[in-house]
């Protein structure tokens, strides 16, 4: 039956169009990046980023390096588009792009996660067989069907994704809609519905949707007699998503997902109509059926992990973010907060508070003092360039506060920690980040994500959404 289900063959129509739709998606975010000044304010003007942990080797090209960099990653999008040297250049962009995302941190997105495990599908996937430049130089390449598994690989990633998504919505900040709200604040001057959007009873309906799309649209989309108002449905929500959060392509890329859903004969009919249909019903194991199962079943093993790591990590995720990245946690919280650092020479004992719009973009800033990655990063970034002078430090995070979700703000870092020494743990909790005293169940409609006026602190953070938001 296994064999029936992924290994018959099928119309390919859909994974064709899908690859000239992703293709010109990714070009445009990579276009967009250059020419809206994303890579400028991200890579080029910061004097360091804050790369993933471990990543710290992989930093931007200097100069304008960067710029060429993202026109070959748009480049070879629409080489894919076009199905030209199509594995070659789905590797690259691939590997670009993966690239790219591990070396800054600062506009984390899990939509850019997501857009790295589906590229690496699509250099698996006989995307280039018809409709390419590929096919055109090598005709014997050309084929109208694609093995079913091809079609349920994407289906199953997006299900994980939709379902973790909905489940992290089903805590006490995003129930009594208080998170919504606070997201909402943002949008008060857009044109036309900025106060339609401060409305009590519009975010109850965004809070509500917002957990039934995610948990409902994979299996209304699959089931033939919902899938086309599930279709409608989804080109709002995508729509209304890009226009009041502004995400970049993933709305786009979301909907193109879409094509696998429906019948190849009707995208066929729609994209291909001189294209002939494929109407047998193949069943044949390919060779590589044993190392498709092992790799399948593995990575699907570690996409189901990932997002369960929070849950075997002390202390919330709210408060701590260790276990929130990857795990599709998003538009959940808004996190604001203070910090100064001090920097103690072990030898002479001179103390010095550090001035941190010397060291960070105005971008950076926003997140230093409300993330612990960050905070422990700029640490290890002091002590390296006190240590190239010769100099061996503590470096002490003081008057480090956090408010959650509007939340009145609270001790976060451990003062008396030299975070210089202190080591990073991904799999453990890092006992430097104080405790929290979050409750599940505390309400936040009461609260507004405000500056602490009773606090001077000289840096400060507020970041909403982070997960969803890019640059305009």
């Amino acid at each position: 039956m296994l064999n029936r289900f992924l290994f018959t063959k099928i119309d390919n129509s859909p994974l064709i169009i899908f690859r000239i739709f992703f293709g010109l998606l990714v070009a445009s975010e990579c276009y967009g990046a250059i020419l809206t000044g994303w890579i400028r304010r991200t890579l080029i003007e910061p004097k360091f980023t804050f790369s993933f942990i471990g990543f710290e080797w992989l930093q931007p090209l200097p100069g304008n390096g960067m710029y060429f960099y993202f026109f070959i990653m748009g480049s070879m999008g629409i080489l894919i588009a076009l199905g030209y040297k199509y594995r070659y250049s789905m590797i690259a962009f691939t590997l670009l792009w993966t690239g790219v995302y591990l070396m800054q941190k600062t506009s984390y997105n899990n939509h850019y996660y997501l857009l790295i495990l589906i590229s690496a599908m699509m250099c698996l996937f006989p995307a280039h067989r018809r409709h390419s430049l590929d096919v055109r130089q090598n005709p014997a390449l050309k084929t109208d069907a694609m093995y079913a598994w091809v079609k349920w690989t994407i289906i199953l990633q997006l299900l994980i994704v939709y379902v973790y998504a909905a489940i992290a919505k089903l805590y006490g900040d995003w129930l009594d809609f208080g998170i919504v709200r606070i997201l909402m604040l943002g949008k008060v001057n857009f044109y036309l519905v900025g106060d339609l959007l401060q409305q009590p009873w519009v975010h109850k309906i965004i809070g509500t949707v917002g957990i039934l799309f995610d948990l409902l649209i994979i299996p209304a989309l699959l089931y033939k007699q919902t899938r086309k108002i599930a279709f409608v449905i989804s080109i709002f929500f995508h729509l209304f998503n890009s226009f009041i959060f502004q995400i970049g392509i993933f709305p786009y890329l979301s909907l193109a997902f879409t094509v696998f859903f429906f019948e190849p004969e009707t995208i066929r009919t729609i994209f291909f109509k001189k294209k002939k249909p494929y109407r047998l019903t193949m069943v044949e194991a390919p060779s590589y059926k044993p190392i498709l199962y092992v790799i399948g079943g593995l990575y699907f093993l570690v996409q189901l992990a990932l997002p369960l790591r929070q849950h075997f990590i002390k202390d919330n995720v709210l408060w701590t973010e260790e276990g929130h990245r990857m795990s599709w946690r998003m538009m959940l919280r808004n996190r604001s907060g203070t910090i100064e650092f001090k920097v103690v020479e072990k030898e002479s004992g001179t103390t010095k508070i550090i001035t941190i719009d010397d060291y960070l973009s105005k971008k950076q800033r926003r997140r230093i003092a409300a993330y612990p990655d960050f905070i422990w990063q700029f640490a290890q970034h002091l002590k390296k360039e006190y240590a190239e002078k010769g100099i061996p430090i503590s470096v002490y995070a003081i008057n480090s506060r956090v408010s959650i979700n509007g939340r009145p703000t609270r001790a976060f870092i451990d003062p008396k920690v030299d975070l210089a020494t202190a080591k990073w743990d991904y799999f453990r909790h890092n006992d430097w980040i104080l405790p929290s005293q979050l409750s599940s169940s505390t309400k936040t409609n009461s609260h507004i994500n405000k500056p602490d006026s009773k606090r001077s602190a000289p840096q400060s953070a507020s970041e909403a959404n982070d997960d969803t938001k890019v640059d305009p």
